[in-house]
Order: structure tokens, then C-alpha cells, then sequence
């Protein structure tokens, strides 16, 4: 498979799997997924199904069907955890659910810090029972925690996700180690080129999350990418998936994509999206659809302006 080189040195599939489903689930999907080639799993700690995700891999493991050197495991840092002295007994969790003694890349989930209160709550409320309960704590302090996962070899890689240019900023000059990778929401209809432009000026790469929209989050009211003229037209004429070509288009682009699916069929569609040639004039016909438009919107689902969606 395709490999993007980060600026750890590391190399990274340029495809994998978003790992967002239930528990019960997920093990089954992860097997299929191995069958098909894929090599690289997006898990997250907020997910709540890293325990089975890594009972999957080790079962794998066990039967001969792959090796942990073979595979890329990415986690992520839950909003809770961003006080430096959480930071390294959370990851050691989900290296330890996950049973891969190392990951090969650990992300700051959101820009964002929030209460933890003795529940552990994911998403802590205010009194009001409306609003997120946040704390002060700044993004570098974080960070920083984060660097020493790699000085002690539980991490081969750092990034983030979820930043903007401006969250970015706030760590990169006092940052030891670079973030090699800020994974977004990125599609046709959001292609969020100056901020790609950025992060690869600072050499940071990108993966992009939702990369089909989104099916679990999506309003009534929201448009459905894979049902865009353009994007049906172009699948038509080259007999292929909607799918295939949208996450083509992203990978021309040099964007590590995650698409999640429960579906066997699915994943297998999605893999061959690799395999597939476009065009300049169908790259570009694909790029002209971009809107500006969030199927991710932390403002309606936490109250929160991370992406300054007011103005």
C-alpha cells in the first residue's frame, strides 16, 4: 500500500480504518478488514471500544495472520485527560486495551480542555446541564506531556487534530518534537485547502476524518456528498463508487483518509479506491464542489466555537 512519510520519519498506509462503532462490532470488522489488506486502524480512547479492538488484533496476532510490526495503530488523547500528569496513565490505557505495546501515532483528540470529574465523565456538564465544564489548561502544557510518550518509547509519533491554524500556533515554536499529523474533517465539500496549505508549509501531515461525510452525525437538512451530481456522474463513467472516487480525490491530494465502515463489502469498496486513476480535469470538476461545509460541528453538539463557526 501507498505510504506517507511524516516528518517523524515514520511511514503511514495512506488508507485506513476509522474505528467509530460499537463494541459488540467492531472485533468483527477489524477482522474483515485485515483480510482485505487494510494495515492501519484509527482507535481513540473516547471511542470506548478499544479493548475490543485490541482483542481482535491480538487473536490476528495469535493465529499467524499478521505481526504488531505491520500494522499502524493510531489513538487519541480524550478532552478529560489533557492535565499533564493524566496524560501518560491514559495512554498507557489504551496501549494496554489495545494490546500493542506501542503506538504509532497519538493524537490531541480536540483543542480542548475539560473538567474530570471522579465519573471520568467523557463529556462533563455544567450545573446547568447544558454547556461542556472546561478548565485552563494551555494546549503546550499538554503537549509537552505528549513529548515525553515518546522520549519513554510508548509513542513513535505526536500530532493533533481538530486544530486550526491558530491552535496550531499556540504550541508549534515552543514544541521539542513537531506534530507530524492533524487529522480533520476533510471531503470535497470541506477541503479546508489554506489549512492544508499551513500544516504542510509546517510539515504536518493531514488525515482526513469523515472523509464520505458523515452517515451517524448527518442533519436532515445536511447534503450527501456520495449523492452529488458531479461525483455520481464521474462514478458512472468509470464504473466505479461514489466512495472510490471521493477518497481518490483526497489521496491525489497527498491526505492520509479513515473511512469507517461495518460493512464488508464496504470496506472492500473503499480499499479499492486505491487502485483507481483520476484525471486533472475530474480532480478539478471534484475540487470545485468545495462549500465550506462542517457535518462535524462542535458548536451544536458541545456549545463550543472550536472552528470560529459563528462568523
Amino acid at each position: 500500500m501507498t505510504t506517507v512519510k511524516l516528518s517523524s520519519g515514520k511511514e503511514i498506509p495512506i488508507m485506513g480504518l476509522g474505528t467509530i462503532n460499537q463494541p459488540d462490532k467492531i472485533g468483527e470488522v477489524i477482522k474483515d478488514a485485515i483480510e482485505i489488506g487494510y494495515r492501519h486502524f484509527d482507535c481513540a480512547g473516547g471511542y470506548l471500544n478499544e479493548k475490543a479492538i485490541g482483542d481482535a488484533l491480538q487473536e490476528l496476532i495469535k493465529n499467524g495472520k499478521i505481526k504488531r510490526e505491520e500494522i499502524w495503530i493510531t489513538s487519541k488523547l480524550w478532552n478529560i485527560y489533557h492535565d499533564p500528569k493524566d496524560v501518560i496513565e491514559i495512554c498507557k490505557k489504551s496501549i494496554k486495551d489495545l494490546q500493542c505495546e506501542y503506538l504509532d501515532l497519538y493524537l490531541m483528540h480536540w483543542p480542548l480542555a475539560w473538567f474530570k470529574n471522579e465519573k471520568e465523565d467523557l463529556a462533563p456538564m455544567e450545573e446547568d446541564n447544558k454547556t461542556i465544564k472546561t478548565v485552563d489548561i494551555p494546549l503546550i502544557e499538554t503537549w509537552k506531556a505528549m513529548e515525553s510518550l515518546v522520549d519513554q518509547g510508548l509513542v513513535k509519533s505526536i500530532g493533533v487534530s481538530n486544530f486550526t491554524e491558530k491552535h496550531i500556533e499556540e504550541i508549534f515554536d515552543q514544541a521539542k518534537i513537531k506534530p507530524a499529523m492533524n487529522q480533520i474533517e476533510n471531503h470535497p465539500y470541506l477541503a479546508q485547502n489554506e489549512l492544508v496549505s499551513y500544516c504542510k508549509s509546517k510539515g504536518i501531515n493531514i488525515t482526513a476524518y469523515s472523509p464520505l461525510g458523515t452517515a451517524h452525525l448527518k442533519r436532515p437538512e445536511d447534503p450527501v456528498l456520495l449523492k452529488d451530481p458531479v461525483i455520481l456522474q464521474m462514478a458512472q463513467d468509470l464504473n466505479v463508487s461514489p466512495a472510490q472516487i471521493v477518497l481518490k480525490w483526497n489521496m491525489i491530494r497527498g491526505v492520509i483518509v479513515i473511512p469507517r465502515s461495518s460493512s464488508k463489502n464496504h470496506l472492500l469498496d473503499n480499499f479499492n479506491a486505491l487502485n483507481l486513476k483520476l484525471s486533472d480535469e475530474q480532480f478539478k470538476a471534484i475540487s470545485d464542489l468545495d462549500k465550506h461545509f462542517r457535518f462535524i460541528r462542535p458548536l451544536d453538539l458541545w456549545g463550543i466555537d472550536v472552528f470560529d463557526e459563528k462568523k
